[in-house]
């Protein structure tokens, strides 16, 4: 086994603390990355503080990572010593169940092994994320990244790029079709960035214009105010599709209204309360309400390829992990655009 340095939740009301751990002796299949760089995400924050149940401590959460592969199992095949890699938010699935065969991983009817907080099934131990110097993956779980993508950059795809890559492309976003993004966060400004490279004519829905400027540059076609009541009856019936990225409770019935026929809302923000779905707006205009999560990994490295291809990368703040707390006060605050990366090597 070996010992790294890391930042790990001592529990779910103390701030994050530098600590070591161990990481899982290399088996057969098993790929070693020494990470250089881990993303911050939102579900970090909801996990550490027990706000999506229960879990065990301490905790090191992260599941945006990218480094490099410092060693390999005897069978490993998919990869070398000195690749650059990454992982996203699940290290393991049952890999037999038809979601999983279908390369639908994310959807695991047995329950995938999620990067932090999930029970690894090679030991038993807790698995432990990316805020930290190095992991132990199975193979199959690790990610090729193109060199055109700036390493520096690239961790938040393996969350944030993903969750939107994937409804985008299941719903067919493309030339022709009228796609709006719901808040301009972490996630959502990966989808306007990624639905504009798809073809889409993308609008903004944020709560103001304050982020107007960003939207156009990021590829969007118009931004409008959700706070403005008129929004919502110039729009009504425009889009073919809505990706929600709000973690909060927002008026279904309005923004339903914005669909046109046969359109659909997809939920990827996980807001603590349930969100109320008025029957009529769903009937009148045989209009849909669905959710999605992150990708399979064959999306997944489809989506690493896309971006390396259309040259998109998130907009990202480099910190050093003594700040890592600071920045999740920033992130509750909606203080950074558009998501913060660790530097790894200020582990040490």
């Amino acid at each position: 086994m070996r010992t790294v340095n890391a930042y790990a939740a001592p529990s779910a009301t103390e701030p994050l603390v530098k600590t070591t751990i161990t990481r899982r002796d290399l088996g057969p299949n098993d790929v070693e990355i020494d990470i250089a760089y881990a993303g911050i995400c939102h579900s970090d924050i909801h996990t550490v503080r027990g706000e999506w149940g229960e879990i065990q401590y301490p905790q090191v959460v992260g599941h945006e990572i990218v480094g490099h592969v410092s060693a390999v199992g005897d069978a490993v095949t998919k990869h070398q010593v000195g690749d650059r890699v990454g992982v996203g938010c699940m290290v393991n699935s049952c890999g037999e169940c038809e979601n999983c065969v279908k390369g639908e991983e994310q959807y695991c009817l047995r329950g995938n092994i999620q990067t932090y907080a999930g029970i690894d099934p090679a030991d038993g131990s807790i698995t432990q994320g990316g805020y930290s110097e190095a992991v132990v993956v199975n193979e199959d779980f690790v990610l090729r990244v193109p060199e055109s993508l700036d390493i520096e950059r690239v961790a938040p795809l393996l969350c944030a790029g993903i969750t939107l890559y994937s409804p985008l492309h299941h719903w067919n976003a493309g030339p022709g079709k009228q796609v709006a993004i719901v808040g301009l966060g972490g996630l959502g400004h990966m989808g306007v960035k990624i639905a504009s490279a798809l073809g889409a004519e993308v609008t903004v829905l944020s709560q103001t214009t304050s982020k107007q400027e960003d939207s156009l540059r990021f590829g969007a076609k118009a931004h409008y105010a959700t706070k403005d009541p008129e929004t919502f009856e110039k729009l009504a019936n425009s889009f073919d599709l809505i990706i929600n990225t709000v973690s909060a409770k927002i008026p279904m019935g309005a923004y339903l209204g914005l669909l046109k026929v046969d359109g659909t809302i997809v939920n990827v923000g996980a807001p603590s309360e349930p969100l109320e779905v008025p029957a009529f707006a769903l009937i009148g205009s045989r209009r849909s309400w669905a959710g999605s999560a992150i990708g399979g990994i064959r999306e997944t490295q489809e989506m690493l390829d896309f971006c390396a291809e259309h040259g998109i990368l998130p907009e990202t703040e480099l910190i050093s992990a003594d700040a890592i707390n600071e920045a999740y006060e920033r992130v509750l605050s909606s203080d950074v655009r558009y998501r913060f990366v660790i530097d790894a090597a200020t582990l040490a």
